[in-house]
């Protein structure tokens, strides 16, 4: 964490951002938005018993309920209005994606532009809607089950609390969607990545006093303490050198002359990231092993022996869980690769404007070499992510040390914190050239 503090405070220039008044306005407005997300993950849901919930919860915490409760900021294992978090809509979206990617009406929407991309965040909406509903009830129905050593968790069960239960958990997601919405509108950076990131930091300080008294009561080994905390400054050096290496293809630029001047002739550079689809794959890979399991281990104690067998198989640590984790993280990475990446309209961009790759003939052939070569890059990030996740993953589920500390929270961490220190220095640099720009008009005037 210290290292991306350190990358915040050295890329960014406090003189220059006191001056940027409209940077000022969109950073205190994310933070507002943050403030408001945080107050919700406190607000309990309805008609339940938060004392027997916690004891409940906390006998669970190790499993993949832990992970929920991480995505959602701690608010799943207070069973706050938040609880769901954002990770519907993530689902939702994902659904979508996919469905732009294999069906012929959604593959149409998409060409048509804007009102084809309306129409999509429409349906990711719908389906959000569909499957909070879904989660919001087996939530409902798990809460009714589950009792500590003090009772029911639930205070009055029945169809009344159901409702309710649903109604909240929706309307919170559905709040948390639309607040992801206006930071990304109206703040810095990516809303709904900030809105994770933001449950992911704000938990981090009570999961690592909870390691520490897990070390000053014998649970833990001091050495092994250490050892994760230094496991977890190379996990956040490595996430930092991967994410921001890049492959610069050269671009060469013919000369043109346009009456007596000659113009162009230069060179420039394709930049290929080696982890094109960021932080992406690893959350899409957990939602959609959270979607199912979320089920299963509400419903394992009542329902079908199925049930308790998949909650059994996909447990954290697990050799299925890793193995389904992995595998969803390799398809995530080279479909969203190429959901960001086109190399055919890139190579019909470079031709249109009279660029070539030296050696490789424009059209058809540019587009297979730089397929080729974001294939290379691509096996390289799925490694890079699947190695990130699964590793400490292993170590966390063995001697039962907090998720926070773990690959997939670190990446999110780290790559949202990078992002948003871009977005800021890509507003102070166009703040420096309005201001730029002011000057020479008033000299102009002058004149």
């Amino acid at each position: 964490m210290a290292s991306a503090a350190e990358q915040l405070a050295a890329h960014i220039n406090f003189g220059q951002l006191s001056k940027a008044t409209e940077l000022k306005k969109r950073l205190w407005f994310t933070l507002g938005a943050l403030i408001v997300y945080r107050l919700g993950t406190y607000i309990p849901l309805p008609g339940i018993d938060p004392s027997i919930l916690k004891e409940i919860f906390d006998q669970q915490a190790s499993g993949i309920l832990g992970m929920f409760n991480m995505f959602a900021g701690g608010a799943f294992g207070r069973m706050t209005i938040f609880a769901l978090g954002i990770m519907p809509y993530i689902s939702a979206a994902i659904i979508m994606q996919l469905l732009t990617a294999v069906s012929p009406y959604f593959i149409a929407l998409k060409k048509e532009g804007e009102p084809g991309r309306k129409k999509i965040n429409q349906y990711t909406r719908y389906g959000t809607v569909f499957l909070a509903t879904l989660q919001g009830y087996g939530i409902g129905v798990g809460l009714e089950g589950m009792t500590g050593s003090q009772g029911s968790a639930v205070i009055d069960p029945g169809m009344f609390f159901r409702a309710t239960t649903v109604i909240t958990l929706v309307g919170g997601t559905m709040f948390l969607m639309w607040l992801g919405e206006q930071i990304t509108a109206r703040g810095v950076g990516n809303g709904i990545s900030l809105i994770i990131f933001a449950g992911i930091v704000a938990e981090l300080p009570s999961a690592l006093a909870g390691t520490l008294e897990l070390g000053r009561t014998g649970a833990l080994p001091a050495g092994l303490i250490v050892g994760f905390l230094l496991m977890a400054m190379v996990v956040i050096a490595i996430i930092v050198y991967v994410e921001r290496a890049q492959r610069r293809v050269v671009v060469q630029y013919p000369k043109r002359q346009v009456g007596n001047k000659m113009f162009g002739g230069d060179s420039s550079h394709l930049p290929l990231k080696v982890n094109t689809a960021g932080v992406i794959p690893p959350i899409f890979a957990s939602s959609l092993l959270l979607l199912p399991i979320t089920l299963a281990n509400f419903t394992a104690n009542a329902g079908p022996e199925w049930l308790g067998t998949i909650t059994a198989y996909l447990g954290r640590g697990q050799p299925l869980y890793l193995i389904m984790y992995s595998l969803f993280i390799g398809f995530f990475a080279f479909f969203y690769t190429s959901v960001v990446f086109n190399p055919s309209e890139t190579a019909d961009n470079l031709k249109k404007n009279g660029g070539f790759l030296p050696g490789i003939r424009p059209g058809k052939n540019t587009a297979e070499y730089l397929d080729f070569i974001l294939t290379r890059l691509t096996v390289f990030g799925a490694i890079y992510l699947i190695a990130i996740s699964i590793l400490p993953e292993l170590l966390i589920s063995k001697y039962s040390v907090p998720f926070y500390f773990g690959g997939t929270s670190l990446l999110i961490v780290v790559t949202v914190t990078m992002d948003t220190v871009a977005q800021v220095q890509s507003h102070l640099l166009a703040h420096q050239y309005e201001g730029l720009i002011k000057k020479s008009r008033l000299r102009g005037r002058r004149g």
